[in-house]
């Protein structure tokens, strides 16, 4: 059995309760990854270059993201008062929600994925993915850009 193979098979299972509980808010995964990224920066303001540095993606992809996350309501663009060129942006009530459901699904997949693991196991476990990580892993970072939109 190749790794690789059983890999893509956990995160195929992984990803399609998550595009499941988005399709039904109408959204991409693109757009979910986005407002968690918005949602865990807090208080410190983002913006688009930002999101684009975080996510791995062109400015154009980026503007996109947010021009239709915006008509949908899960956020909005607020011009910098500081540098008017710039537009923070600003999670919405309807976003936030958006995030908890997604926190929910992401949390019941990892108990699913764990489940009849003792503790050991799961701090084995954990340790094994990261070096596996680490041994295959760029030097500056995974992928490419782009490479992450799907």
């Amino acid at each position: 059995m190749h790794y690789g193979h059983l890999i893509r098979i956990l995160h195929w299972c992984t990803d399609q309760t998550m595009t499941d509980a988005l399709n039904k808010l109408n959204l991409t995964a693109a757009q979910g990854r986005l407002m968690a990224f918005v949602v865990h920066r807090g208080e410190q303001p983002t913006y688009a270059k930002d999101v684009e540095a975080e996510l791995h993606l062109t400015h154009p992809t980026v503007s996109g993201l947010l021009s239709r996350l915006e008509q949908k309501g899960f956020l909005e663009l607020k011009t910098d008062p500081n540098d008017r060129r710039s537009r923070q942006i600003i999670i919405s009530g309807k976003g936030l929600a958006c995030y908890e459901r997604m926190h929910a699904v992401i949390t019941e997949n990892e108990s699913r994925i764990v489940q009849g693991f003792t503790p050991e196991e799961k701090t084995l476990f954990t340790q094994f993915l990261q070096r596996a990580i680490d041994n295959v892993r760029p030097d500056n970072g995974c992928g490419s850009k782009e490479e992450n939109k799907a």
